[in-house]
C-alpha cells in the first residue's frame, strides 16, 4: 500500500489503544502509521511507545493545533498519498483498498461517505446532511478522511495553520485546482461527541460556527467560542 496515515492526538490515551489496534491490518500491508502529539498532558506519549503488540512507524510532536500537527506529519510522510484521519474515524479494509487505488494518481484529493456510529435516528439525518453537503460545496471536513496526493499538498502549501476551519480553508484552496473524490467507500466515526455533549448542541454549534466562519468572522474568534 501506498499511503501515510497521518493522526493528530492531544489527551487522547483513552481512544488511542483501539484506534491503533484498528489499523495495524492497513500497516501489515504497508500503509505508514504516523502520530503526532499537539502537547498532551494525559500520557497519550508514554502510552503509544508501550501498547503490546500494537504498532505505528513515527512518532512526532508538535505546537497546538490540528493543523500544525497535519503539517509536521506530512513533512514525516514517505508514501505518495497523505491520510489525515481523526482517532475517531475507523479505517476499514474496503477505506484501505480504496486508498490504495487512489494512491496511483500524481494529483487528486477526496473523502470518504461518513457513517455516524450511534444508533439514535438523528444521526443518519447529520450523516445525510454531511455527505450532501460535501458533495455539493466540495467541501471536506475532518470527520471524512480527507486524503490528498503528496504533490498536490506541496503544490498548495500545505494547511494554513489557523485554529479552526483549517480543512474548510484547505478545500477551498484546492477545489480551484480540481473537485474532490467522493468515494463510494463508507468510513465509521465515533459519534461521541454528540452523545456526550448533546446531539442538538453539537449540531447547533458546529453549523454556527461554520456560518459565521462563512460570513467572515475570523477563525480566531471562532476558536474562543468553540471552546
Amino acid at each position: 500500500m501506498a499511503y501515510s496515515i497521518i493522526i493528530p492526538v492531544l489527551n487522547e490515551a483513552k481512544a488511542l489503544p483501539d484506534a491503533l489496534k484498528k489499523l495495524q491490518l492497513a500497516r501489515t500491508q504497508g500503509a505508514e502509521i504516523i502520530l503526532v502529539d499537539g502537547g498532551s498532558t494525559d500520557g497519550t506519549l508514554e502510552l503509544a511507545k508501550q501498547l503490546e503488540g500494537i504498532r505505528f512507524d513515527k512518532f512526532a510532536t508538535s505546537k497546538p493545533g490540528r493543523a500544525a500537527q497535519m503539517n509536521v506529519g506530512a513533512a514525516l510522510a514517505n508514501k505518495p498519498l497523505l491520510v489525515f484521519l481523526h482517532i475517531d474515524t475507523n479505517l476499514d479494509e474496503s477505506c484501505s483498498r480504496a486508498l490504495n487505488e487512489y494512491s496511483k494518481f500524481e494529483r487528486i484529493w477526496g473523502r470518504f461517505d461518513v457513517v455516524l456510529s450511534g444508533q439514535h435516528f438523528i444521526f443518519r439525518i447529520i450523516e445525510t446532511m454531511m455527505n450532501l453537503r460535501s458533495r455539493l460545496t466540495g467541501v471536506v471536513t475532518g470527520d471524512q478522511v480527507l486524503f490528498i496526493s503528496r504533490t498536490l499538498f506541496h503544490k498548495v502549501d500545505g494547511f494554513e495553520e489557523l485554529p479552526l476551519m483549517e480543512d474548510i480553508e484547505l478545500s477551498k484552496r484546492l477545489r480551484k485546482i480540481q473537485w474532490p473524490v467522493s468515494s463510494p467507500v463508507l468510513v465509521t466515526t465515533s459519534s461521541r461527541r454528540w452523545e456526550e455533549y448533546g446531539i442538538l448542541k453539537v449540531i447547533f454549534i458546529m453549523w454556527g460556527l461554520r456560518l459565521a466562519y462563512f460570513l467572515g468572522v475570523s477563525p480566531d474568534k471562532l476558536a474562543g467560542y468553540y471552546e
